[in-house]
């Protein structure tokens, strides 16, 4: 059985609340759990003590059983200093989309071709 430690959301639209829990990966996201170890309320301040509340001793307890964290939850298991902080490395992220370096294509052929058409026109009167 594959465990996880993820997000379980609770709260009413536009308003979100989480439950951290640990449950079997081929449960859906709001269904059945094995265990609530902590909440999560992302309308609270960043600095809040209550944004983010976690049973230490139990999310410890799972993960040295194998329960594998999601992204989200192991950056709060990091927090708590349960586990290590997982670095990413994404260098294309910054990139534009492929449309958008198109466009931006496009407008290089056009500013070539406007720096080619006024250079011809210097030229043309140069020689007269």
């Amino acid at each position: 059985m594959a465990v996880k430690i993820r997000l379980a959301r609770r709260g009413a639209k536009k308003r979100p609340f989480y439950h951290i829990v640990v449950a079997d990966a081929r449960n859906p996201r709001d269904g059945r759990y094995i265990e609530r170890i902590g909440t999560y309320n992302p309308m609270l301040a960043k600095d809040s003590d209550e944004r983010v509340i976690l049973k230490s001793e139990r999310a410890k307890y799972w993960l040295d059983n194998g329960a594998q964290p999601t992204d989200r939850v192991a950056r709060f298991l990091a927090d708590a200093e349960l586990m290590a902080k997982r670095e990413k490395n994404n260098p294309k992220k910054g990139l534009p989309g492929k449309k958008a370096q198109e466009r931006i294509e496009e407008a290089k052929m056009k500013a070539e071709e406007a720096a080619a058409a006024a250079a011809d026109a210097e030229e043309a009167a140069a020689e007269e």
